[in-house]
């Protein structure tokens, strides 16, 4: 009997751990035709896949960065498809228009006309990143280096949070009213009341930040890691930091079930599906 009930408890605990084990498999990737992607964003209504190439240094002001469109197979619709950008990097789709954060300037581009309208500035601003859109309109930008989260509402880029607990934030998703901002730890915000709840530690830098179809977070840390949360505990799906494969600005597509990964200085996006 002593024998039987240890086999069993073993058998728990590796059902246990197995329940909340996930890991990427290929299902296809550009090749090395991209130039430092360092995001990427699904269009659900276009049904194309946008990419930041940011085309040089992160922080140079040179002109040569550009959008991709993919299709979502992930051969390369249109390389050059909206040229003119610094060093783009986040980006957030709301009612037909593309927004790209660039180092310190919120770029608006009409989806349909392949055409930038507009660049907000950003008082202040040292090196803006992540973008995401709030269904109620709000346009927020992260700077990570300056500790501060911006918003675009009224055709003006004002800050909406700083302080030195938002120091490295850089990856944003917005979901029922909430912001979600990710630094070395995920942090979840009241749109409204601004009212701060960290969710969970140990992020260890969070660059991508997304949800999948069953609600939970998947995040990248930019050196080339992939974690999976799931009822507050983190899977690690993926590590290339050995490699030096950078792990950028992740997406997940919840219509594809694909997670994208642009893998910046490889110049590659490669897509995942997340096995559970």
């Amino acid at each position: 009997m002593k024998l039987k009930s240890f086999l069993l408890i073993l058998l728990f605990i590796g059902l246990a751990g197995q329940a909340y084990s996930q890991q990427l498999v290929e299902i296809w990737r550009t090749g090395p035709k991209l130039k430092t992607p360092e995001s990427a964003l699904y269009d659900s209504d276009q049904q194309v896949i946008y990419v930041a190439n940011i085309n040089g240094n992160p922080t140079d002001k040179d002109g040569n960065g550009f959008i991709s469109i993919l299709n979502i197979d992930g051969s390369i619709k249109d390389l050059q498809w909206v040229t003119g950008l610094d060093a783009p990097k986040g980006m957030a789709v709301m009612n037909g228009k593309l927004y790209v954060s660039d180092i310190d300037n919120l770029v608006e581009i009409d989806i349909d006309e392949a055409k930038i309208l507009n660049r907000y500035p950003a008082a202040n601003a040292i090196f803006l990143n992540d973008v995401a859109a709030c269904k109620n309109g709000m346009i927020f930008v992260s700077d990570n280096r300056a500790g501060r989260i911006y918003n675009l509402e009224n055709g003006k880029l004002n800050v909406w949070l700083e302080g030195k607990d938002f120091m490295q934030t850089n990856g944003l998703y917005t979901e029922n009213g909430k912001l979600y901002a990710g630094s070395e730890v995920l942090k979840e915000i009241d749109v409204k009341t601004k009212a701060i709840q960290v969710i969970q530690t140990d992020c260890q830098g969070i660059d991508g930040l997304g949800k999948d179809e069953l609600g939970n977070f998947v995040f990248s840390n930019w050196v080339g890691r992939i974690f999976y949360r799931q009822n507050g505990e983190l899977t690690k799906m993926w590590d290339s930091t050995a490699d030096e494969t950078n792990t950028a600005d992740i997406y997940y597509a919840t219509d594809l079930k694909l997670l994208l990964v642009p893998t910046f200085f490889n110049n590659q996006l490669v897509a995942y599906k997340i096995e559970h």
